[in-house]
Protein backbone atom coordinates (compact mmCIF):
# COMPACT_ATOMS: atom_id res chain seq x y z
CA UNK A 1 0.00 0.00 0.00
CA UNK A 2 3.17 2.18 0.79
CA UNK A 3 4.53 1.63 -2.91
CA UNK A 4 1.29 2.02 -4.39
CA UNK A 5 0.54 5.60 -2.70
CA UNK A 6 3.96 6.70 -3.21
CA UNK A 7 3.69 5.86 -6.92
CA UNK A 8 0.84 7.52 -6.87
CA UNK A 9 2.33 10.71 -5.79
CA UNK A 10 4.72 10.58 -8.04
CA UNK A 11 2.55 10.46 -11.08
CA UNK A 12 0.67 12.95 -9.53
CA UNK A 13 3.95 15.34 -9.79
CA UNK A 14 4.98 14.16 -13.57
CA UNK A 15 1.29 14.93 -14.54
CA UNK A 16 1.26 18.79 -12.87
CA UNK A 17 4.75 19.38 -14.45
CA UNK A 18 3.68 18.46 -18.08
CA UNK A 19 0.19 20.62 -17.29
CA UNK A 20 2.66 23.95 -16.83
CA UNK A 21 4.64 23.39 -19.60
CA UNK A 22 3.66 26.41 -21.20
CA UNK A 23 5.63 28.55 -23.87
CA UNK A 24 6.57 31.87 -23.39
CA UNK A 25 6.41 33.21 -26.88
CA UNK A 26 5.22 36.99 -25.61
CA UNK A 27 5.21 39.20 -28.53
CA UNK A 28 5.98 42.83 -27.94
CA UNK A 29 3.21 45.09 -28.76
CA UNK A 30 3.56 46.66 -32.23
CA UNK A 31 4.23 50.54 -32.14
CA UNK A 32 3.06 51.03 -35.98
CA UNK A 33 2.63 55.11 -36.60
CA UNK A 34 -0.62 55.40 -38.22
CA UNK A 35 -0.49 58.19 -40.52
CA UNK A 36 -3.83 60.62 -42.27
CA UNK A 37 -3.12 60.52 -46.05
CA UNK A 38 -3.36 63.78 -48.43
CA UNK A 39 -2.70 63.97 -52.03
CA UNK A 40 -0.80 60.75 -53.75
CA UNK A 41 -0.39 57.73 -51.78
CA UNK A 42 2.86 57.62 -50.38
CA UNK A 43 4.77 55.59 -47.56
CA UNK A 44 6.51 56.29 -44.91
CA UNK A 45 10.39 54.18 -46.30
CA UNK A 46 13.51 56.15 -47.45
CA UNK A 47 12.61 59.48 -45.81
CA UNK A 48 15.33 61.96 -45.05
CA UNK A 49 15.27 64.00 -41.65
CA UNK A 50 14.57 67.29 -41.71
CA UNK A 51 18.62 67.61 -40.80
CA UNK A 52 19.57 65.52 -43.75
CA UNK A 53 17.24 67.49 -45.88
CA UNK A 54 18.60 71.12 -44.79
CA UNK A 55 22.29 70.00 -45.85
CA UNK A 56 20.97 69.34 -49.50
CA UNK A 57 19.09 72.41 -49.71
CA UNK A 58 22.34 74.32 -48.71
CA UNK A 59 23.92 72.67 -51.60
CA UNK A 60 21.80 73.80 -54.17
CA UNK A 61 21.13 77.18 -55.91
CA UNK A 62 18.04 79.17 -57.41
CA UNK A 63 16.82 77.18 -59.96
CA UNK A 64 18.03 73.55 -59.11
CA UNK A 65 15.85 70.81 -58.31
CA UNK A 66 15.46 67.34 -56.37
CA UNK A 67 13.16 64.38 -55.92
CA UNK A 68 12.99 63.70 -52.69
CA UNK A 69 10.53 62.78 -49.30
CA UNK A 70 11.52 64.46 -46.11
CA UNK A 71 9.66 64.29 -42.48
CA UNK A 72 9.69 67.48 -40.57
CA UNK A 73 7.56 69.27 -37.78
CA UNK A 74 4.58 71.92 -39.88
CA UNK A 75 5.12 75.08 -38.57
CA UNK A 76 2.72 77.45 -40.16
CA UNK A 77 -0.71 76.63 -42.19
CA UNK A 78 -2.77 78.54 -45.07
CA UNK A 79 -5.29 79.71 -42.62
CA UNK A 80 -7.33 80.60 -45.62
CA UNK A 81 -7.22 76.93 -47.07
CA UNK A 82 -4.59 74.64 -46.19
CA UNK A 83 -3.52 75.18 -49.42
CA UNK A 84 0.40 75.69 -48.26
CA UNK A 85 2.21 74.67 -45.31
CA UNK A 86 5.87 75.70 -43.87
CA UNK A 87 8.25 72.68 -42.73
CA UNK A 88 11.31 73.79 -39.78
CA UNK A 89 14.22 72.52 -41.05
CA UNK A 90 17.02 71.65 -38.16
CA UNK A 91 19.18 74.71 -38.91
CA UNK A 92 16.27 76.87 -38.50
CA UNK A 93 15.26 77.62 -41.99
CA UNK A 94 12.03 76.91 -43.28
CA UNK A 95 10.47 75.00 -46.44
CA UNK A 96 7.27 76.20 -48.06
CA UNK A 97 5.16 73.09 -49.53
CA UNK A 98 2.56 73.68 -52.25
CA UNK A 99 0.90 71.13 -53.89
CA UNK A 100 0.99 69.93 -56.98
CA UNK A 101 -1.67 71.36 -59.73
CA UNK A 102 -3.19 73.11 -56.31
CA UNK A 103 -4.87 69.24 -56.55
CA UNK A 104 -5.37 68.92 -52.53
CA UNK A 105 -5.23 70.41 -48.98
CA UNK A 106 -4.02 70.02 -45.79
CA UNK A 107 -6.18 70.44 -42.80
CA UNK A 108 -5.59 73.87 -40.96
CA UNK A 109 -4.53 73.18 -37.53
CA UNK A 110 -1.29 70.68 -38.06
CA UNK A 111 1.06 73.31 -37.07
CA UNK A 112 3.51 71.64 -34.32
CA UNK A 113 2.67 68.07 -36.17
CA UNK A 114 4.87 65.37 -37.77
CA UNK A 115 4.10 64.90 -41.60
CA UNK A 116 6.22 63.39 -44.35
CA UNK A 117 6.05 64.90 -48.02
CA UNK A 118 6.57 63.40 -51.35
CA UNK A 119 7.82 65.30 -54.56
CA UNK A 120 9.75 67.79 -55.81
CA UNK A 121 12.29 70.11 -53.70
CA UNK A 122 13.77 73.25 -55.11
CA UNK A 123 15.44 76.60 -54.51
CA UNK A 124 13.73 80.07 -55.47
CA UNK A 125 13.57 83.91 -55.55
CA UNK A 126 10.46 84.68 -53.74
CA UNK A 127 9.07 88.05 -54.83
CA UNK A 128 8.32 90.64 -52.09
CA UNK A 129 4.65 90.66 -53.10
CA UNK A 130 4.53 86.84 -52.55
CA UNK A 131 5.97 86.90 -48.81
CA UNK A 132 3.50 89.63 -48.44
CA UNK A 133 0.49 87.25 -49.73
CA UNK A 134 2.10 83.93 -47.53
CA UNK A 135 1.85 86.64 -44.62
CA UNK A 136 -1.50 87.78 -44.93
CA UNK A 137 -2.59 83.71 -45.20
CA UNK A 138 -0.98 83.35 -41.71
CA UNK A 139 -2.45 86.05 -40.33
CA UNK A 140 0.28 88.18 -39.41
CA UNK A 141 -0.57 91.87 -38.41
CA UNK A 142 -0.09 95.02 -41.47
CA UNK A 143 2.89 96.18 -39.20
CA UNK A 144 4.86 92.54 -39.74
CA UNK A 145 3.73 92.35 -43.65
CA UNK A 146 5.51 96.21 -44.27
CA UNK A 147 8.29 95.11 -42.94
CA UNK A 148 8.67 92.57 -45.69
CA UNK A 149 10.68 94.83 -48.39
CA UNK A 150 12.97 92.61 -50.26
CA UNK A 151 13.08 89.35 -52.63
CA UNK A 152 14.85 86.32 -50.25
CA UNK A 153 16.58 83.43 -51.06
CA UNK A 154 13.71 80.71 -50.85
CA UNK A 155 13.35 76.57 -49.83
CA UNK A 156 10.27 75.18 -51.16
CA UNK A 157 8.92 72.14 -51.88
CA UNK A 158 6.12 70.80 -54.38
CA UNK A 159 4.36 67.84 -52.38
CA UNK A 160 2.53 65.52 -54.57
CA UNK A 161 1.86 63.69 -51.51
CA UNK A 162 1.64 63.81 -47.47
CA UNK A 163 1.44 61.39 -44.72
CA UNK A 164 -0.09 63.44 -41.23
CA UNK A 165 1.45 61.94 -38.42
CA UNK A 166 -1.87 61.06 -35.79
Amino acid sequence: MKNFLSFVLVLAFIMSCKAQTKENNTELPTTETTYLSVGKQIDDKDVLSADQMAIHYKGMKVGDTINSKMTAKVGAVCQMKGCWMTLNLEDGNEVMVRFKDYGFFVPKDIAGKEVIVNGLAYVKETSVEEQRHYAEDAGKSEEEIATITSPKKSYAFEADGVLIKE
